[in-house]
C-alpha cells in the first residue's frame, strides 16, 4: 500500500543542514519502500539553518554577506537574507554560533563560556541597516555566548561600563563588573520593527534561565554557570524593566533579552514561525507518518524547539510521528515512547558509537531512513 510519508527534520548541529538531512533520509525510505510518497520540509526553530529554510520556501531570495567577529573574534563572511519590503533576516548561528568556534588539536571546538561574545550578529544588523534594512529577523539558537545580547548591541552603540567608567571587555564573564549601561550611541531599531525567533522558552535567570539551563552545553563548569548568572541578573538590575522575565528571553545567552530591553523587539517561537512559512501543516493533511530529528534529543527537545513543535503538531493532526536523533538522552528517549510521543531512532545506535555516526551521519541516516521504512507493514 502506498504511504505518505512527510519528512521534517531540523538540522543535525555541526553535520549537516535540515535540506540534507531530509534528502538522505529520504533515499534511505525509498531504498526499501520505493513507491512511497514522500514530503520533504526541513524545519528550524531559530538555531542553525533557520536561514537555509527560509531561503528554501522563498525562491529568488538574494542572499548577502557581511564581515563580522565570530564568537571569540575571529572574522569571518556571515550570510544573511533580503526578504521584499527591505526585510532582512540574520542567523546568530551564521555569525557568532557555537559551531564557528576554533578548533582544538583534537578537532574539537575550543569552547569559551566566558569569553564567547554575540558582538558578530550586531556587525551583521550594521550591514543590514546600511543596506537599506526596514525590518529586522533574528534567528536566535546555537550560541556559543552567555552575554544577554550585550556584545552585539555593543557592536550597535550601546555602552557597557565597569565601575571606574571603562568599557568592559565581550563575553558573559565580564558582566559580574558592569555597572553602568549608557543607550545614548545605540543605533535606533528599524522603523519596521525587530521580530526574534527563539528555540526556547527559558527566561534570562533563575533555575530555568539561560545560564543554568544551557550555559553547561557551552562548556560552563558549575562555578562558571554561578559567575554567567551573576553577570545576568547584575545586568538585567541595572537595564531595569521586565523583559528579562519574559518566556524566550533566555534564548541565545540572553540575546533575546537584550533586544527586547533596547530595541522593543518581539519574541516569537522559531518553531512555530518556519512551521507555517513551510507549510507544514498542509503537508500533514492525509499523511501516514511524519518524521523529524536533530542532533541530540534531550529534554531542551521538548521546550520550543523543532522536535516538540512537529510533536504538537503532528498530535493535532492526529499522525504518527518517528524521531531519528544523532544520539538522545537515555531518559528523554524512553519517556518519548512511554508517553507514546514517538518511536526514537539514534544513529549512535545504528553506527555503533557516537564517533561513528558523526564521521558519516548521510550514511547513517539514510539507513534509519530504511529501517523506519522496512518497519512499515506492507
Amino acid at each position: 500500500m502506498r504511504r505518505r510519508i512527510v519528512i521534517a527534520p531540523d538540522s543535525f548541529k555541526g553535520t549537516l543542514s535540515a535540506r540534507d538531512a531530509a534528502l538522505a533520509f529520504a533515499a534511505g525510505w525509498q531504498a526499501e519502500r520505493p513507491d512511497d510518497e514522500l514530503l520533504l520540509v526541513p524545519q528550524a526553530d531559530g538555531g542553525e539553518g533557520t536561514l537555509d529554510a527560509i531561503a528554501q520556501a522563498s525562491p529568488g531570495t538574494p542572499w548577502r554577506t557581511a564581515r563580522v567577529a565570530g564568537p571569540t573574534g575571529e572574522p569571518h563572511e556571515a550570510r544573511w537574507l533580503l526578504l521584499p519590503d527591505d526585510h532582512a533576516v540574520i542567523e546568530l548561528a551564521e555569525c557568532c554560533g557555537i559551531t564557528l568556534l576554533p578548533r582544538g588539536g583534537d578537532g574539537s571546538s575550543a569552547l569559551a563560556p566566558l569569553s564567547a561574545s554575540s558582538r558578530g550578529v550586531g556587525e551583521a544588523i550594521v550591514a543590514a541597516l546600511e543596506a537599506g534594512a526596514r525590518r529586522l529577523t533574528l534567528a536566535l539558537g546555537g550560541s556559543a555566548s552567555t552575554d544577554g545580547g550585550l556584545g552585539a548591541l555593543s557592536a550597535l552603540g550601546l555602552r557597557l561600563l565597569d565601575a571606574d567608567s571603562r568599557p568592559l571587555p565581550d563575553g558573559g564573564g565580564a558582566l559580574e563588573h558592569l555597572a553602568a549601561i549608557n543607550p545614548v550611541l545605540l543605533r535606533a531599531a528599524p522603523t519596521g520593527g525587530t521580530t526574534l525567533l527563539t528555540d526556547t522558552t527559558a527566561v534570562l535567570t533563575g533555575p530555568r534561565g539561560a545560564a543554568a539551563v544551557f550555559a553547561p552545553q557551552k562548556g560552563a563548569s558549575a562555578e562558571q554557570v554561578a559567575a554567567l548568572e551573576s553577570g545576568l541578573a547584575r545586568a538585567a538590575a541595572i537595564a531595569g524593566g521586565d523583559e528579562h522575565l519574559r518566556p524566550g528571553s533566555g534564548a541565545a545567552g540572553g540575546t533575546a533579552w537584550g533586544f527586547a530591553r533596547y530595541w522593543g523587539a518581539s519574541i516569537r517561537s522559531g518553531a512555530d514561525a518556519i512551521a507555517v512559512l513551510t507549510g507544514l501543516d498542509a503537508a500533514l493533511e492525509g499523511a501516514d507518518l511524519i518524521i523529524t530529528g536533530e542532533g541530540r534529543l534531550d529534554a531542551t527537545s521538548l521546550s520550543g524547539k523543532v522536535v516538540g513543535g512537529v510533536a504538537e503538531r503532528a498530535s493535532a493532526a492526529g499522525v504518527p510521528i518517528a524521531i531519528v536523533a544523532g544520539q538522545a538522552a537515555a531518559d528523554t528517549a524512553r519517556d518519548a515512547e512511554a508517553s507514546s510521543l514517538g518511536r526514537v531512532l539514534t544513529l549512535s545506535a545504528l553506527a555503533g558509537s557516537r564517533a561513528a555516526a558523526v564521521a558519516e551521519p548521510d550514511r547513517w541516516l539514510r539507513a534509519a531512513g530504511a529501517a523506519l521504512a522496512h518497519e512499515q507493514k506492507p
